[in-house]
């Protein structure tokens, strides 16, 4: 077995291969690029008559739908690079805020957050002519790349436009959402729920691929938001002031979905003079009365209009048991509804006019209606906007921003405080702002993983007038004054004293340590490894004496980390801490997790020391050693110390 460590995403068709051969082995043949599916045999062992031929269907077919597929498919080399500079809390924060191609990350996530992630929400370009749809085209070389997608920023990232005069106009934007809802649901726990935001341009088009990619069976449903109050001059045929969120589970689950907690004052009646006599039996006290067990028969006579008649009467009686009494009158409730209500320690008063009502100050949170609006607490794009400009000092930093309270809304439907929420299509960072917003409220320790390709702003906005050169500068900056805007709030004060805030060194210091409101930033760039380490089979042996190290030269021991850590599926999250064992730099993550060194010079006094760690994973550098022998001798030592410990090489 190799030791070499494969740093690059996993291969989804050579796994999706494997799950096929281990149930239909005779489907599987061998072509010169290794096993394939003989397709025509995998129809006939799917269907219980002959297949002879393509037949209709019920499915959404589109042009790119398979270049969709392969694209999910196909493995990346690329890494994650860390920029501790742009960080708050680098070395404790357990938030990530990551710059770069969403389909590139989403494939680099795949090890690391498998099944991690608790709730994704999204909002994606929808697809309104302007919006930049990212064109994902892997079969092209680098000229004809180039030459077809002129538009670039200065990150040399996919961006383009998608008017409607385009023959693909709603191909390309199919195309480019399939394979990243595709990666996002793999990253979902079991009772993991994604939330997109979207228009009446796509929804009909979103609804029915997230069909397919989900299963139509895990649609929760669709929420209108009442997202603004268009002004009619705006609008030519109907007044748009709605905008959809699509909710769909990656799989049938318990959880009910909780609402706004609402409160009343009133008194809500259990008895109806619509409804026939019944009979419920109350234990003795449990009723605000001066009645005792006995047989009484009340009536309440009388209007001025008819002063004989008996408009209400209620009547007592003993109870089957000792402790309880038989109340006869027109009730609404059933004995297993007032059975529920005693166990929840409601009050039951009786009125002078022998109505039997309870009174509560909170009703258990309801499940939410599929309207949002300012009746469930959520505001509109206007204020949010105002917020944010407000926020960040400017006027019009960002367009149409999602409000805080619309994310914060959604967050709660989940009742889990320890969750890891997702948003790669992060904006201006909207996602990040409610996650510790709520926290901040609720006592919460959710984080937050941030996706943003770093699309240039136009030179003639706001947002580059005021320093902002693209949008993930935006994000940042918002979740960094959103932490000095929740720390100075209310929410956190220590006994009426604010909390000292200090952001130097990018350096969030809170006093006490309350919140995680740090990030740590990565950005997404080509693998740290020279090309001959993935293709050495494409270099003759003079050449392989230009590469001294199949690491390229401006790539740090931080990055080597991040790029292990991620082919090691450990969460870039995790805690990383640094030694010193015999005189080189070793990083440790998450206690025992891994340990790395990337420093030359590794030999067996190095391997005795470290052993005493019990690492389960240790990596180091191809070159680190002086020679095959000096490597096998480590390798062999750690096995005899740490028989536990697991040794790889990049």
């Amino acid at each position: 077995m190799t030791d070499k460590l494969p740093l690059q995403s996993p291969n989804l068709v050579s796994q999706n291969i494997e799950r096929i051969a281990a149930l239909f082995p005779n489907c599987i043949t061998e072509t010169a690029n290794g096993k394939a599916i003989d397709f025509d045999l995998l129809k006939q062992e799917l269907n219980t008559d002959m297949v002879d031929g393509l037949k209709e269907r019920y499915r959404l077919e589109w042009a790119g739908k398979r270049e969709a597929i392969v694209t999910a498919n196909l493995p990346t080399t690329k890494t994650l690079r860390p920029i501790v500079a742009d960080s708050v809390d680098f070395d404790t924060t357990q938030n990530l805020y990551i710059e770069g191609d969403n389909l590139e990350v989403l494939k680099l996530l795949q090890e690391s957050y498998l099944g991690k992630v608790k709730m994704i929400y999204i909002d994606p370009p929808y697809n309104t002519g302007n919006d930049f749809v990212y064109k994902d085209k892997f079969t092209q070389d680098k000229a004809e790349y180039e030459q077809e997608n002129a538009i670039k920023d200065e990150y040399n990232q996919r961006l383009q436009t998608n008017p409607e005069t385009s023959g693909r106009y709603h191909s390309d934007w199919l195309t480019m959402m399939y394979p990243r809802l595709k990666l996002a649901r793999n990253l979902l726990t079991d009772d993991g729920v994604i939330f997109i935001s979207i228009d009446d341009n796509e929804v009909h088009n979103l609804r029915k691929i997230c069909d397919e990619v989900f299963g139509e069976g895990n649609f929760l449903g669709q929420w209108n938001w009442f997202k603004s109050a268009t002004p009619p001059n705006l609008s030519k045929k109907i007044k748009k002031n709605i905008e959809y969120i699509l909710a769909f589970q990656k799989g049938n689950n318990d959880e009910i979905f909780t609402g706004i907690k609402k409160t009343s004052s009133s008194d809500d009646g259990i008895t109806k003079p619509q409804n026939t006599i019944k009979e419920l039996l109350f234990p003795i006290g449990t009723i605000n009365t001066t009645l005792e067990n006995g047989i009484y028969q009340i009536g309440v006579y009388g209007t001025e209009k008819y002063p004989n008649e008996l408009m209400n009467e209620l009547i007592v009686e003993n109870g089957k048991n000792a402790n309880e009494v038989t109340f006869k009158n027109r009730f609404t409730w059933t004995q297993p509804k007032l059975n529920e209500e005693l166990q929840n320690n409601t009050t039951i008063n009786l009125s002078k006019n022998l109505v039997l009502s309870i009174k509560k100050a909170d009703y258990r949170p309801e499940v939410p209606p599929n309207l949002i609006d300012k009746n469930v607490n959520v505001d509109t794009t206007e204020n949010a906007g105002r917020d944010l400009h407000e926020l960040l000092g400017g006027n019009k930093i960002f367009d149409y921003p999602k409000p805080i309270s619309l994310i914060k809304y959604l967050l709660n439907f989940c009742d889990n405080k320890e969750a890891i929420i997702l948003d790669f299509f992060s904006g201006s960072a909207t996602t990040a702002h409610a996650v510790m917003q709520l926290n901040a409220e609720d006592g919460g320790n959710r984080n937050f993983i941030m996706v943003q390709v770093p699309e240039a702003t136009d030179e003639k906005s706001e947002a580059f007038k005021a320093g902002y050169k693209n949008i993930c500068e935006i994000g940042k900056e918002r979740i960094r004054r959103a932490a000095k805007q929740i720390v100075n709030s209310q929410q956190l004060m220590d006994n009426s004293k604010k909390q000292e805030l200090n952001f130097e060194d990018s350096t969030l210091n809170l006093k006490p340590q309350t919140l995680d409101l740090g990030f740590r930033v990565y950005r997404l760039d080509s693998s740290n490894m020279q090309d001959v380490y993935y293709k050495p089979q494409d270099y003759r042996q003079e050449n392989l004496d230009l590469f001294a190290s199949n690491i390229k030269t401006d790539r740090t021991p931080e990055d080597l980390l991040a790029q292990v850590m991620l082919s090691w599926g450990l969460p870039l999250h995790y805690k990383i801490e640094t030694l010193s064992i015999q005189g080189k730099q070793v990083f440790k993550v998450a206690q025992d997790s891994l340990f790395a060194c990337f420093d030359n010079g590794i030999d067996e006094a190095f391997a005795k020391e470290i052993a005493t760690h019990q690492p389960l994973r240790i990596v180091f550098k191809d070159d680190s050693f002086t020679n095959d022998t000096a490597k096998e001798n480590v390798k062999q030592l750690l096995k005899q110390l740490s028989a536990n410990t697991e040794m790889k090489v990049i």
